[in-house]
């Protein structure tokens, strides 16, 4: 751990925390009855880290440093991505007597986050010569 891969993480994180109260403000007129930005953010961070993840292996063909990638797999979408605001949200929903909401959030944000990290990393993978990994470093899983 190096002073300037933390600055880097720490920067990627401001970056990813502010999209993600753009986001969340821009969504609030669709969701008086779902948490929609949430969902919008979960899943377009689950896009960006199977595609950036699979797209930047040091085997692959667009290989970049480790620092970029923890600047951008931890930092960024670990700021821009709140899986504990869906968990807030949820319990919000199931304590407000919103159980069939709740159980849609959980399913879409779930089902829609995963199939957008496979997305990702189907696209990355045809610019990357067909590579089956994401993470390249134990690190890179926490993200």
């Amino acid at each position: 751990m190096s002073f300037t891969n933390c600055l880097l993480i720490m920067i990627g994180g401001a970056i990813g925390t502010l999209a993600r109260y753009v986001v969340s403000v821009l969504a609030l007129p669709v969701s008086s009855q779902l948490p929609w930005g949430t969902i919008f953010i979960n899943v377009s961070g689950s896009l960006i880290i199977g595609f950036f993840g699979t797209l930047t292996l040091a085997s692959g063909r667009y290989p970049v440093s480790e620092s970029l990638r923890l600047f951008v797999m931890i930092g960024l979408c670990g700021g821009y991505t709140t899986f504990s605001s869906f968990s807030l949200q949820t319990l919000d929903l199931m304590r407000s007597g919103g159980m069939t909401r709740a159980a849609i959030n959980v399913a879409a944000s779930v089902v829609l986050c995963i199939g957008a990290v496979s997305v990702g990393h189907l696209i990355a993978s045809h610019f990357n010569g067909g590579a089956h990994k994401i993470a390249q470093i134990a690190i890179d899983e926490e993200a």
